[in-house]
């Protein structure tokens, strides 16, 4: 078992998180029940699973969590495209945002 809270990786999503939910407060009203759902759900997911796994009692358990981790690291990063492709955000803020990304799936 592992202390998710001391793992960089957890920390890394936590911050995700925190940028996400700043980044979809400024959407468009009609899109509170479409892209900011799907946005803030993926987001949250990232370290949730990250935690879960931590209380796994085997390293397999906990891998497999990471890569559904993963998963929604892949899934975020397909809506930030979708809301850069909307210009619901400024390149600046995309480009932030996609290194962040990149650098959690690394």
């Amino acid at each position: 078992m592992h202390n998710f809270k001391k793992l960089k990786i957890w920390q890394e999503g936590i911050e995700l998180v925190r940028d996400n939910y700043k980044l979809t407060r400024t959407f468009p009203d009609f899109e509170k029940f479409g892209l900011v759902i799907q946005m803030n759900r993926s987001a949250v997911s990232i370290p949730s699973n990250i935690s879960e796994g931590s209380s796994k009692s085997s390293d397999k358990y906990f891998n497999k969590y990471l890569e559904d981790s993963l998963g929604s690291a892949f899934e975020w990063e397909t809506q930030l495209i979708v809301a850069y492709n909307e210009n619901y955000l400024s390149e600046d803020k995309f480009n932030e945002l996609d290194q962040k990304t990149i650098k959690f799936k690394k």
